[in-house]
């Protein structure tokens, strides 16, 4: 029972999805696991990149300069350096267990590049949707130190980061106005070290995935073991108010959940918006050079 004395009922996994190989900005090597494929059935996420690789050949070459509108990134750097700046006038470095969460709004042309020129970069990248009434927002930027993301245990075996969101009333290092931006996401990063069940709650009308990024784990529900094994996004199904995970020994996930936009999605590359029109003003609009104050 929950403290509110309503009953837990843990989501059922509805989809396991693997992602696919592919190479970004200037050659990185990377697994696009969230693609346009699932946008309608995780709104209001748009996308979700696992960069890894101890090869500088891999992400020697970084993202150079390049544009987005409509929506936001969120980078989660697991390790190595990556120097963020863009024509907003923001700069910062991306480090080991740091985020970059950056609004793009009307418009912003940023770059992402590596600091080093050897050892592991491994991170993720996750695109999520403003509402219409944001999307011409002013862009904006914050860069949150490892040493700055809430941490607890709600057992000796597991280690719960909290990103942003609210997780067993440990608030995470994002915080906005649920008026402004009602995406209102949950991101997790979960370590365990031991075999162990770690349970969060989630509101009924979320939608919500978990990455496996070490290890394996099982999601249960009504006794039932689903087991979600390495490098498996598995999609949670809605009915519920929460989730339990077993986790294997050295297992790692991401769990992620937020409230849908219900709006349409217009696509073209780094340009989310709603309609065609407001697409084809996003290309003119940088083409004319207005992303760059």
């Amino acid at each position: 029972m929950s403290s509110n004395n309503k009953v837990f009922l843990g989501r059922r996994v509805e989809q396991q999805v693997m992602g696919h190989a592919t190479r970004d900005g200037d050659g990185v090597k990377l697994t696009r696991v969230l693609t346009q494929a699932h946008q309608r059935r995780l709104d209001p996420f748009l996308m979700l990149d696992n960069f890894g690789s101890d090869d500088p050949n891999d992400y020697g070459g970084g993202f150079p300069d390049h544009p987005h509108r409509g929506f936001e990134t969120v980078t989660y750097m697991i390790a190595g350096r990556m120097r963020h700046k863009d024509s907003a006038g923001h700069e910062g470095l991306l480090q080991n267990g740091g985020v970059q969460w950056m609004t793009a709004g009307r418009g912003v042309v940023h770059s992402e590049m590596p600091e080093q020129e050897e050892g592991v970069m491994e991170g993720f990248q996750l695109w999520l949707n403003l509402a219409s009434s944001q999307k011409m927002c002013s862009p904006a930027y914050e860069d949150i130190q490892s040493d700055a993301i809430p941490e607890y245990q709600p057992h000796e075996s597991i280690r719960v980061r909290v990103i942003s969101g609210e997780s067993n009333g440990v608030q995470g290092a994002v915080h906005r106005s649920i008026d402004l931006f009602p995406t209102n996401p949950l991101y997790l990063d979960i370590h365990f070290e031991a075999e162990r069940c770690f349970q969060q709650t989630l509101n009924p009308l979320h939608n919500a995935f978990l990455f496996v990024y070490r290890g394996h784990v099982n999601v249960i529900s009504e006794g039932i073991k689903t087991a979600v094994n390495l490098h498996r996004m598995a999609i949670l199904q809605n009915e519920g108010n929460g989730v339990v995970i077993e986790g294997s020994p050295g297992a790692k996930i991401l769990l992620i959940a937020g409230q849908p936009l219900n709006e349409p999605i217009a696509q073209h590359g780094p340009f989310v918006m709603n309609t065609r029109e407001e697409l084809i003003k996003a290309v003119d609009d940088f083409r004319a050079g207005l992303f760059t104050s």
